[in-house]
C-alpha cells in the first residue's frame, strides 16, 4: 500500500501534456496554449484620443486663453487625413486617430465654440487624453506565452493581437464505466430493494466536464468478466479510461483481471487513504486507467486527487499535489490512524471568521452528507489530535 502522494506522483506528476490542435479563439476557454502568441499588429497602432474633444497642438496652450480654428474632424474608424499646423485643431471622438502634429486633447467640456473657433483656458500639457501607439502591445511583442491557461481576459488579448486560431493541447478524452449488477438507472419506473441507483457515473461525468475534457460515458457493465472486457476493448482509444466498482479482489471483483486481459499494466491498486483504499491505477497502450472505489464519497474524493489533476496535466495545466489551504477547525479532532484521511466539512462563519465544521457521519456511501459539504479535512498518516478552533488542512471542492 502506498501513500496518497506516491500515487499522485505516479498518476500525474509522470503524465506528459496531449498532443496540439488550433482551435478558435472564441472557443479557448479553458485550454492551454502550447507556443507564445505573439502580436500581429501594435494596440492601438496609431496615437487615439481617449476623450471627446479637440486634438492641439500643446505650444499653442501656452497663454491665458487659446483660440483656434477647426479645420476637421477625426472619428473613431475615420480618421482626419492631414496635419495640424499652429492655431488649428481638429474636432476628435473617442477612439479617433490623432492628427499628425496634434500631442494633445482638450476635452470638450473645456472649450467654447463659435462657428469654426474654439477658445479655450487649458495649460500646455502635452500628451493629455492621448493613448500613444503601442501602450497596450507593439507589433510582434509576445503577449501570452506558452502555457498560459486560457480564459476570458486573456482570450480577448489574444484576439486583440490579431490572433483568430491558437494552438493549444488537446482535449483528453475520458471513457468513465459503471460496473456492479446492482446498479439501477435514475430513471427506472420502479426501484427494487436491491437496486443502488447509479448516481457516481454521472457525478464524475460532470466533474470532468467541469475540468474541460472529453466525456464519453459508457454506461455501466455487470459482475462478469466477459461484459466488462468488451465495454473495456471498445474503449481503447480513451486518453483515460475510469471504472467505477468491483476494484477489490472479492469473488465478483472482475475489474482488475478485465483491465489485465485487455493490456492494463498494473501500477498499484491500494492507497494509504479514506475513504478511496482500493483504487487502481495502471496503464495502456497510449491509455491511463483509474479504476475507482464505487461508494459515491469514495469515488468523488478519489477524483478529485488523482482524476481532475491528471486531465489538468494532460491539458497542459498546472497540476499541483491538492494540499489544501488552513483554516481553524469548529471541532476538536481524534489522533489519527494509518492512512490519510479526508474529512468532509462544512464552511461556517461569518466572513473574516471562517471555521470548518467536521460532517457528523463519514460514512463514504452518503450523498446528502458529500453534496452538504464544502470541501475536506485533511489528516495525515499518524497526525495527532487537534483541539477546536486549531489550524487543519481544508480542501475546497
Amino acid at each position: 500500500m502506498i501513500t496518497v502522494e506516491q500515487a499522485f506522483e505516479r498518476i500525474v506528476n509522470n503524465a506528459v501534456p496531449l498532443t496540439t490542435e488550433k482551435v478558435d479563439v472564441a472557443k479557448a476557454s479553458g485550454r492551454v496554449i502550447a507556443a507564445p502568441i505573439a502580436a500581429r499588429r501594435s494596440q492601438p497602432a496609431a496615437n487615439m484620443s481617449a476623450m471627446d474633444g479637440y486634438a492641439v497642438i500643446s505650444s499653442d496652450m501656452a497663454g491665458p486663453e487659446t483660440k483656434l480654428t477647426v479645420i476637421g474632424e477625426s472619428a473613431a474608424g475615420h480618421p482626419f487625413g492631414e496635419s495640424i499646423q499652429k492655431d488649428q485643431a481638429v474636432r476628435i471622438f473617442t477612439g479617433a486617430v490623432v492628427p499628425q502634429g496634434a500631442d494633445q486633447v482638450v476635452i470638450q467640456e473645456n472649450v467654447e465654440v463659435n462657428g469654426d473657433v474654439i477658445s479655450t483656458g487649458e495649460d500646455v500639457r502635452p500628451g493629455a487624453n492621448i493613448r500613444p501607439m503601442g501602450i497596450d502591445f507593439f507589433e510582434k511583442q509576445t503577449v501570452l506565452d506558452a502555457g498560459t491557461y486560457m480564459s476570458a481576459k486573456s482570450i480577448g488579448l489574444a484576439a486583440s493581437a490579431g490572433q483568430a486560431q491558437l494552438m493549444v493541447h488537446r482535449r483528453p478524452r475520458v471513457a468513465i464505466l459503471s460496473t456492479g449488477d446492482e446498479l439501477a438507472a435514475p430513471d427506472k419506473t420502479k426501484f427494487s430493494a436491491y437496486d443502488t441507483v447509479n448516481s457516481v457515473g454521472p457525478q464524475l461525468s460532470a466533474l470532468v466536464d467541469e475540468c474541460g475534457a472529453e466525456v464519453c460515458y459508457i454506461g455501466q457493465a455487470g459482475d462478469t468478466l466477459d461484459a466488462l472486457t468488451a465495454a473495456i476493448k471498445n474503449n481503447a482509444d480513451a486518453d483515460i479510461l475510469v471504472t467505477i466498482g468491483g476494484v477489490s479482489v472479492g469473488d465478483k471483483d472482475f475489474v482488475q483481471e478485465a483491465l489485465k486481459s485487455e493490456g492494463m499494466a498494473l501500477d498499484f491498486w491500494k492507497v494509504a487513504m479514506r475513504p478511496g483504499k482500493p483504487l487502481v491505477f495502471g496503464n495502456r497502450p497510449g491509455q491511463s486507467v483509474l479504476g475507482l472505489p464505487g461508494n459515491p464519497a469514495s469515488a468523488f474524493v478519489c477524483a478529485l486527487l488523482f482524476l481532475r489533476p491528471l486531465i489538468d496535466k494532460l491539458m497542459g495545466r498546472p497540476a499541483p499535489f491538492p494540499s489544501g489551504v488552513q483554516l481553524p477547525v469548529a471541532t476538536a479532532l481524534p489522533a489519527n490512524g494509518p492512512r490519510q484521511h479526508y474529512i468532509r466539512a462544512r464552511i461556517i462563519g461569518e466572513p473574516g471568521e471562517r471555521m470548518v465544521d467536521p460532517a457528523a457521519s463519514q460514512d463514504s456511501s452518503l450523498s446528502t452528507v458529500l453534496a452538504q459539504c464544502d470541501g475536506l479535512i485533511v489528516r495525515p498518516i499518524d497526525g495527532e489530535a487537534v483541539s477546536a478552533g486549531s489550524l487543519v488542512a481544508f480542501l475546497p471542492f
